[in-house]
């Protein structure tokens, strides 16, 4: 063989392993699902678990919820023909349980399907009726609720099986700027007073170790809609006016004319108030933008 041609010859060769070679390093194909049959009628008893079957469900589901009102207090809601209609339909339920939700049980057991999978919270935490309810605000819940989700979906449709790991995988790196933000104020602010009007975002600032100094008594009244001892009131009141805490955490969207005058107070002794919700309000995208909105809210007030 000529000298040039064998040149010319390993030269092929070798652009031919860098193509190769570059190929196996390049980026990996995300799974495409499968698109045959309906999307999944999937349902969240509250919002923020519709958000997560909708982010680990992706184009495969069609994400449903009950509890999402933001001006409506969740404890006190009554099913609807249409709610029915909406747990009828629905092939993948999660419920919060531990007292929050108990309407769903008579909406499920009033359409039974032989194939839908129900999710209850209460069930995956292994927790006890006894225990604050709002238990999404603690950090470590929805990674659970998510890996529950994935599975769920992947027993329904197991064609797509790797399509719903990939997307759990995206709901968690989605999770991971909350998470650090709770670490970056538990840095900072572990040990700082606060008060509450009721214990709803307790899980959140237990995570920080932010001290909740608000008599318990006073935010259980609060949440069952009861009047708190006088004595309660004059300590709350006190906080504020005597600025003992560096903020109050508000529910805003159940209020009651003393939860109003405790806000009031706080504003009028310059003490900051951070609203919180018990569902994803309207104005955010995602579970976790909302959360990391709150989180700003509480970093913004404990730094004053």
């Amino acid at each position: 063989m000529h000298a040039p041609l064998a040149t010319h010859l390993m030269r092929r060769v070798l652009v031919a392993i860098t193509i190769v070679a570059m190929g196996s390093c390049g980026p990996t194909v995300s799974p495409t699902p499968s698109t045959a049959g309906a999307p999944i009628a999937v349902l969240g008893a509250e919002n923020f678990y519709a958000d997560l079957l909708a982010q680990i469900g992706g184009s495969r589901v069609t994400a449903s919820s009950i509890l999402n009102d933001p001006s409506a207090d969740p404890h006190e809601y009554e099913a609807n023909p249409a709610t029915a209609k909406l747990v009828a339909d629905s092939r993948l339920v999660i419920v919060n349980g531990i007292g929050y939700d108990n309407f769903m049980e008579k909406l499920l057991s009033a359409s039974t399907k032989p194939d839908r999978v129900v999710i209850n919270v209460q069930d995956i935490l292994a927790v006890k009726d006894d225990v604050n309810v709002h238990v999404w605000y603690e950090p470590s819940t929805m990674p659970k609720i998510a890996d529950a989700a994935a599975a769920a979906l992947a027993k329904l449709e197991p064609q797509n099986a790797a399509y719903f790991s990939e997307q759990k995988a995206k709901y968690l790196a989605a999770l991971k700027p909350v998470n650090d933000k709770i670490a970056t104020l538990k840095a900072k602010y572990a040990g700082a007073p606060i008060a509450f009007t009721e214990n709803v975002a307790g899980y959140l600032t237990d995570a920080i170790g932010l001290n909740v100094v608000t008599p318990p008594a006073f935010m259980e009244a609060i949440e069952s809609g009861t009047d708190p001892a006088p004595a309660d009131v004059a300590t709350e009141r006190d906080l504020l006016t005597g600025h003992k805490v560096k903020a109050l955490v508000y529910n805003a969207q159940v209020t009651s004319p003393l939860t109003e005058q405790i806000r009031e107070l706080a504003v009028s002794s310059n003490v900051p108030v951070v609203p919180v919700a018990e569902t994803i309000p309207p104005s955010f995208k995602t579970f976790q933008d909302w959360q990391l909105a709150q989180l700003d809210e509480l970093e913004r007030a404990l730094a004053k």
